[in-house]
């Protein structure tokens, strides 16, 4: 169904490119990776597989995708597809002043790059083919959010929530239309998920440690800027030739993992496998964190990131997404 995946956004879906630069703000250490194949660290921000992974071997890809700034990248794995988020980045320039990632328009940048070194393999026209053909992945806004209205509010706190909302979307309709210029057709955005049950906004709210639940009011953000998001995409597309552009949930999947674990035999919602819930050195892993049993008990590895069998439970639903729109 398609000739390679592309992947742009934050560390949700980053395999790896914040090695590679200069940035804090990595996951190249254990725990993390401890689940992945190998049992070794690799830069993605859980203990195993992320969405990228999961999607490109659910639909016959490849098993796992590359970050692009890999210098060990072969030309097998430029044909089928990388990845060029970066964890901590949003559309949002001030969000990547504050982690040192790599904007939406440097990865963009990082695309072309890619696009040179492909049309250098198999030529131009074929190129272009592999890249209208590929399954594009964007997810991106979580940190814009975060970090510039709920926890260490910018200057953009001057706009509003609804203001915010709209500034950001401004931000995904560059950046799909510069994906749609240089050459992508199959673009799924991903929605935002519940942030308010990220445990690490229960900690930045100061809920006691056996009182940590959703914050509604985050919620209803994101439940509210998804539905703007829908709509912004179909209006996109619309005006692209040729392209198929929508929305996919992912909001929902996680909310019914944090409001019915039980369902998915999950034990632990409001903090993460490793660390202690309290706001220690960050909201990451690090070498002397604890780090619980058995990660299929909880919903989060970290304090923002969900848990390998998380992300295999959330690609489910993004496959079914897939096929319903594309076939």
């Amino acid at each position: 169904m398609f000739s390679a995946i592309l992947v742009f956004g934050d560390s949700t879906i980053d395999t790896g490119n914040n090695n590679y630069i200069n940035t804090i703000i990595r996951a190249n250490f254990p725990p993390y990776g401890c689940n992945f194949p190998g049992h070794h660290a690799t830069g993605r921000f859980s203990n195993g597989r992320l969405i990228p992974d999961f999607i490109a071997s659910l639909m016959g890809i490849k098993d796992t995708v590359p970050p692009f700034l890999d210098p060990h990248l072969s030309d097998s794995d430029i044909l089928t597809g990388v990845c060029f988020a970066s964890a901590g980045s949003g559309y949002d320039n001030y969000t990547d002043l504050a982690t040192l990632s790599l904007s939406v328009d440097k990865q963009a940048d990082m695309f072309r790059s890619y696009m040179a070194r492909l049309s250098r393999i198999v030529g131009d026209e074929k190129a272009a083919e592999i890249v209208s053909e590929a399954l594009v992945i964007v997810s991106s806004g979580t940190n814009d959010f975060d970090i510039n209205l709920y926890d260490t509010p910018s200057p953009r706190i001057k706009l509003g929530v609804e203001g915010y909302q709209d500034f950001i979307l401004s931000g995904v309709h560059n950046f799909v239309q510069e994906l749609y210029d240089i050459g992508c057709r199959k673009i799924m955005v991903l929605g935002l998920p519940p942030i308010g049950c990220l445990p690490v906004q229960m900690t930045f709210a100061r809920q006691k440690q056996n009182e940590r639940r959703c914050i509604d009011k985050q919620n209803s953000d994101s439940q509210e800027y998804n539905q703007k998001l829908k709509k912004s995409l179909t209006d996109i597309q619309s005006n692209l030739t040729g392209s198929v552009i929508f929305y996919a949930d992912i909001y929902g999947t996680i909310l019914d993992m944090a409001t019915n674990p039980q369902s998915y035999g999950i034990k632990e919602t409001t903090r993460g496998c490793c660390g202690t819930g309290e706001l220690e050195l960050s909201y990451l892993c690090n070498p002397l964190t604890r780090t619980c049993p058995d990660a299929n008990d909880y919903l989060f590895w970290d304090d923002i990131h969900p848990t390998q069998l998380a992300y295999l439970v959330v690609s489910l639903s993004l496959v079914d997404q897939i096929l319903h729109v594309l076939q």
